[in-house]
């Protein structure tokens, strides 16, 4: 999905230079697998997320972001926990430097998850010990080890 207009203003002043950004994951669960989805711009692996919009609540944006990475409908069962730091930063292939503070929301879905195929080009159902042996960003595995159950 392309930048928000917002996001698109900001560049247009900083070019490249790092933006902090609020954002929003999924972890969405059945039992003790995860949804993973790999990334097209990274080919690896993490949980399905993005950026806060400006005047949307982060609940709203884990909905959105999963709608629209996914195609599909969640409930939220609880948060996880909030993350940031040097693993959450990101360049992206067009060299725009993004650091995330993201809050992790635990979900369980009500429809089928499709990927979008623009950000998002697999997603699959992993069990808590297998997702080491993935190609995978690493903050994720501090969010897994957080979930509960």
């Amino acid at each position: 999905m392309p930048a928000s207009e917002y996001i698109s203003s900001i560049r247009s002043r900083i070019g490249n230079d790092l933006l902090l950004l609020p954002g929003v994951t999924a972890v969405i669960r059945d039992d003790d697998r995860m949804l993973l989805a790999r990334h097209a711009h990274s080919g690896t692996w993490s949980l399905v997320g993005g950026a806060v919009e400006p005047g949307e609540e982060p609940l709203e944006a884990v909905m959105r972001e999963v709608r629209e990475e996914l195609d599909a409908e969640i409930d939220v069962t609880g948060i996880v926990g909030v993350y940031g730091g040097e693993p959450l930063m990101v360049t992206y292939p067009n060299g725009d430097r993004v650091g995330y503070v993201t809050t992790a929301y635990e979900c369980v879905l009500r429809t089928p998850p499709t990927p979008d195929g623009v950000e998002l080009v697999e997603i699959g159902w992993f069990a808590r010990r297998d997702i080491a042996s993935l190609d995978r960003r690493g903050w994720i595995d501090r969010v897994i080890a957080d979930v509960r159950g």
